[in-house]
């Protein structure tokens, strides 16, 4: 990664955040939480943009609609967050594979081979 392609995703990310600021008041906190549910869940997809920018893109659609965000995503917004994701892998999950991978080998290095 050029220094190029570092000022171009930082252009990208504050014409991003000048959208989210740009929703009304209470799409604008619940979009704040979704992003930071997934920055701590951290989905494969959030790496790309794709997932952020179509949440972003769903929030403009429902704001433009006069509905209320609790309208669009219901009371429960990490229910919302998880269905979101059912379907992606986590880095969280990426890593627990790792370690359980290099856990289960050694513990059949422990108690011989299987018969």
């Amino acid at each position: 990664m050029g220094i190029r392609d570092i000022i171009e995703g930082k252009r990208q990310w504050r014409a991003h955040m000048a959208r989210v600021k740009a929703l009304p008041p209470d799409y604008e906190i619940v979009y704040k939480e979704i992003q930071r549910y997934f920055f701590k869940v951290g989905p494969v997809e959030l790496h790309d943009g794709t997932l952020l920018n179509g949440l972003l893109d769903f929030f403009e659609e429902g704001a433009a609609a006069g509905k209320g965000v609790l309208e669009l995503i219901g009371t429960d917004v990490a229910a919302f967050c998880d269905d979101l994701i059912k379907d992606s892998r986590t880095y969280a999950e990426i890593y627990q594979e790792s370690i359980s991978g290099k856990s289960g080998s050694a513990e059949n290095q422990e108690n011989g081979p299987q018969k």
